[in-house]
């Protein structure tokens, strides 16, 4: 089977990254985490590197990480923005089942606090609205699966998770 990965993207805060974890031990998966692949070879945190290369050249710094890629059986949780890349999305959805992990706004608004330390991919000016209303499309877009994981416990978002790439890998075959 070609898709032997599960891609989990979504806004900043929808659980990626510990419903990732989760599923990843659930399925007997490898994980990996984009934003550490990327804080790893960079040597500094996502505030830093966003402040030192701005946001298009973090966007590209992702861009290229994401696009170059290659797993096996792995649960990969993005950075909200790679979305944006398309190359990275083309790599990643062709290894991979893509999932979004569709939280609503004000759940998200409310998990992320205070993003100012979050190292998140804003424009000047930008709220936490604004980049929900950009890149909900392109979430959707990419998307093999949306999981609405709002109010749901971790280990139930996992669950639903695995229980929708597992019927997605069936169809496949």
């Amino acid at each position: 089977m070609k898709k032997q990965n599960i891609v989990l993207i979504g806004m900043p805060g929808c659980g990626k990254s510990t419903t990732g974890v989760l599923l990843a031990t659930i399925m007997g998966l490898d994980y990996v985490d984009t934003d550490f692949l990327i804080i790893k070879e960079e040597g500094k945190k996502l505030i830093e590197i966003i402040a030192e290369k701005g946001n298009d050249g973090f966007n590209k710094l992702e861009e290229n990480l994401c696009a170059t890629l290659h797993l096996k059986k792995s649960v990969i949780a993005t950075g909200g923005s790679v979305v944006y890349g398309p190359r990275a999305m083309e790599n990643l959805g062709g290894e991979g089942i893509v999932v979004f992990l569709d939280v609503p706004l004000n759940e998200i608004e409310k998990r992320i606090g205070d993003y100012s330390q979050r190292g998140i991919s804003l424009k000047e000016g930008q709220t936490i609205e604004d980049l929900f209303s950009e890149r909900r499309p392109l979430y959707m877009k990419y998307a093999d699966i949306v999981v609405d994981t709002s109010g749901m416990d971790l280990s139930v978002s996992a669950d639903t998770v695995k229980e929708l790439v597992e019927e997605e890998w069936e169809r496949l075959k």
